[in-house]
């Protein structure tokens, strides 16, 4: 038995694959961010004067660090918005999925940026933090654990009962 009170339509835990599915899926929103951040640091250091027009950004210059953790922090941005706001990403709405504390309500701006931070070292870790939750007794990931979160699948509408 569970401590975490369970909600009388709360549903089985999702299965890895949905989990690996909303996160490629995803993926595309946040390329489309990443291209936009990108276009207006290129645009920012041309403009600047710093360099040719024809130059690109350094390699492994404090500039390219600094757009990789705006990069990082528009990709949180864009999960965080769409957990608080709605439950769930683009990539999450295909396949049902819906982000919820332990006791199935609406989970805090703080808990869900700390999902976010500990997915991310989930997946500089290999995705180890996810692969956790096929041998977790509950199902979840290591962000799951440490926000106090957990991913729901919901039932098809219409169909009663699941």
């Amino acid at each position: 038995m569970s401590d975490a009170p369970m909600l009388p339509t709360a549903r089985p835990r999702p299965w890895i694959g949905w989990r690996l599915l909303a996160l490629v899926y995803d993926l595309w929103p946040a390329l489309a961010l990443w291209l936009l951040l990108s276009a207006a640091f290129t645009a920012a250091f041309t403009f600047l004067g710093r360099h040719d027009a024809h130059q690109n950004i350094a390699p492994l210059s404090g500039l390219q660090f600094a757009l990789w953790a705006a990069c990082w922090g528009v990709t949180g941005l864009y999960a965080v918005i769409s957990w608080r706001n709605g439950g769930q990403t683009l990539g999450m709405r295909p396949w049902r999925l819906r982000v919820r504390t332990l006791d199935g309500g609406r989970a805090s701006t703080r808990a869900l940026w700390l999902r976010f931070g500990v997915a991310t070292i989930s997946l500089l870790a290999g995705g180890l933090g996810f692969w956790w939750a096929w041998i977790d007794r509950d199902r979840l990931t290591w962000h799951d654990r440490a926000s106090g979160t957990r991913m729901v699948r919901e039932a098809k509408r219409g169909s009663a009962g699941g």
